[in-house]
């Protein structure tokens, strides 16, 4: 998918990718090893679009809606419960009863997010922003992911300036563990 535009399309085409990941996983037959690799691929796009949010768009929430404390603490205890499940994902197999339990939870956990942003904030803050502050949030949370960490982890900090200081550098060594360990390549 085609990513590009202001925050909102941004992250939008990011939700698209991890719902197209999400029906392939419920495609396969519970067990099946190919469903670890694309709840891998999930996760990865997870957390790099969280972090990204964590770094960009929720300080914009802060700052240009009239609630934007409340909601953008919402949406951080949110992403913290997803991150929770994903960092139990990451160490069970596609075969273990319990990788069923967690993917089911996890997806739960994303779509109701998912919903929730794209009927609520994203409208809210297109109303509250002007076209050129979305367009530098949405080249910023683009900037943001090349750098991210690609594994959860769930005590690292998620709000500004400590998340901005501390995610490039966890970024890079997730990325290099990914390399070693061929996590997040598919079949």
């Amino acid at each position: 998918m085609g990513h590009g535009g202001d925050v909102i399309a941004e992250l939008v085409t990011d939700h698209r990718e991890v719902e197209e990941l999400f029906g392939k996983i419920e495609a396969l037959a519970p067990g099946e090893k190919q469903r670890k690799e694309y709840a891998d691929q999930a996760v990865i796009e997870l957390v790099r679009h969280s972090v990204a949010e964590e770094a960009y768009l929720y300080p914009a929430v802060r700052e240009f809606l009239p609630d934007g404390d409340t909601v953008a603490d919402k949406e951080i205890e949110d992403h913290a419960g997803a991150e929770r499940t994903m960092k139990e994902l990451e160490g069970v197999d596609a075969d273990n009863p319990e990788f069923d339990r967690l993917i089911g939870e996890l997806m739960t956990e994303i779509r109701s997010h998912v919903r929730d942003e794209e009927d609520n904030l994203f409208p809210r803050l297109r109303e509250a922003t002007s076209k050129e502050e979305l367009m530098k949030l949405g080249d910023k949370v683009r900037h943001a992911k090349k750098t991210a960490p690609t594994r959860p982890h769930p005590s690292a900090p998620d709000t500004p300036p400590a998340n901005k200081l501390l995610a490039p550098g966890a970024g890079m060594v997730d990325r290099v563990r990914d390399a070693l360990t061929g996590r997040g390549k598919g079949s």
